[in-house]
């Protein structure tokens, strides 16, 4: 399965560097859901097979090589956005308010 790749390329380290370096240039439509899903992700509450399909939409968000490279003006982060957006309604059922609430505050404190 291809989630296993990408999921084998996530770090949390390299998640933070990626988020951190395009925050501007990927916007919020395309961080929120990650940050969402990396909430719930490191929550011991969440069960392993939807931790599997998070950290496998992560890795390939921060996989260098993409179907639309980022570098594309205006198209480079749709895949990484269509991509996050399934597995978040794959795992919605496990993404709590509380996870909502930080990825939020995470995003003002950037665009703010």
């Amino acid at each position: 399965m291809a989630n296993e790749k990408f999921e084998n390329i996530y770090s949390e380290d390299s998640f933070w560097d990626k988020v951190k370096n395009f925050a501007i240039a990927a916007g919020e439509s395309a961080l929120e859901p990650a940050l969402k899903m990396y909430y719930s992700a490191i929550d011991n509450d969440t069960p392993i097979w939807a931790k599997t399909t998070i950290y496998g939409a992560l890795g390939y968000f921060i996989s260098p090589i993409d179907v639309i490279p980022d570098v594309t003006p205006f198209v480079g982060y749709t895949d990484d956005i269509g991509v996050l957006c399934a597995a978040l309604a794959a795992t919605a059922a496990h993404i709590k308010n509380e996870h909502v609430a930080k990825a939020k505050e995470t995003l003002a404190q950037w665009f703010s």
